[in-house]
């Protein structure tokens, strides 16, 4: 970039929007220029938190950037990333991507021609227990994997599958490194009028098996992936940050007796995987290299949250207690 600092705005500072903002504007490389909000108010509000301009209509900042967050709900984004990147303007874009994948598609194809950074918030590929259970797999067999929280009316604009699941989905997906062969899934609502749970079996070419359970109606708060492989269990806790890797103790084998079983817990309490995904796009967009988590991730992510979403569509959905 020719100028000095970065300049970036956030365009949505509802809940998460809000995080965003704060930590471009503890970046040093960065100049928040403004924050966008259809509630004037509450833009008002982050933007004096955040010492930046505040705005109502998400055009009139995009001549005063170079790169964007667009934390609106799923179901702006297409219109908002296309015109974002019809302007030259590199952009985070929360998760899911979009709805549809042709949608999806129109905005890897705009990043693509025009050069732009396109990075997807799929903000658990840089929660440092994943990164670390990553850096150990090269032949996953099993995976497991819950993703439970209490219910909330924030993201009950999609359901459960593009709220909460497809974390997951692109996590798997990044560390199997096949292709789906089968999807089964099955799933309900609850409360809200879309799927509140759902389970999903991937069972991928390489022979690979993943299953993923994903509850917004919970008592409690879970996020937890499992995997095996021949030569290790891991087990990660995304919540608490913390991952055990469990082993055979190839030297320690009695006469007679089976190999003993190791394990070792690691934590990362101090971490902070928002800020960090906000840090590698900049860092993406100033070195014009490939995101972390490119447009490409999230096409895929979506497309097989879809085919699950599908499935689901097909069975039965509806939660009705029995007298």
């Amino acid at each position: 970039m020719n100028q000095k600092k970065l300049r970036v705005g956030v365009i949505g500072v509802g809940h998460l929007g809000k995080y965003h903002a704060e930590k471009y504007r503890d970046i040093p490389d960065v100049e928040l220029v403004g924050v966008v909000d259809a509630d004037i108010n509450r833009a008002k509000e982050i933007a004096r938190t955040c010492n930046t301009m505040a705005f109502e209509e998400f055009r009139d900042i995009l001549d005063m950037v170079d790169a964007v967050s667009l934390a609106v709900p799923t179901e702006m984004h297409f219109e908002l990333g296309k015109a974002i990147l019809s302007r030259g303007i590199h952009l985070l874009i929360e998760k899911p991507i979009t709805y549809r994948l042709k949608d999806a598609d129109i905005l890897l194809d705009m990043a693509a021609e025009k050069g732009l950074a396109l990075q997807v918030g799929h903000v658990e590929r840089f929660n440092p227990a994943v990164i670390k259970m990553e850096s150990m797999l090269d032949r996953p067999i099993f995976i497991e994997s819950h993703r439970l929280h209490l219910f909330t009316s924030r993201g009950t604009d999609v359901d459960v599958v593009l709220d909460l699941m497809i974390h997951d989905i692109d996590i798997i997906l990044h560390v199997v490194k096949s292709k789906v062969k089968e999807v089964h899934a099955v799933g309900l609502s609850v409360v809200t009028s879309r799927t509140d749970i759902a389970n999903a079996r991937l069972i991928f070419e390489n022979g690979a098996v993943a299953n993923l359970t994903a509850n917004r109606v919970s008592n409690k708060i879970i996020r937890k992936i499992r995997i095996f492989q021949p030569d290790v269990y891991l087990s990660t806790d995304c919540l608490k940050r913390e991952i055990s890797v469990t082993r055979l103790q190839d030297d320690i084998n009695p006469p007679g007796g089976f190999p003993q079983i190791a394990s070792q817990k690691m934590k990362y309490p101090g971490s902070d995987p928002l800020a960090d995904e906000i840090s590698s796009f900049v860092k993406a967009v100033i070195n014009s290299s490939e995101p972390a988590v490119t447009g490409s991730d999230g096409r895929n992510a979506l497309k097989v949250a879809i085919e699950i979403i599908d499935q689901i569509e097909k069975g039965c959905k509806t939660f009705k207690a029995v007298s």
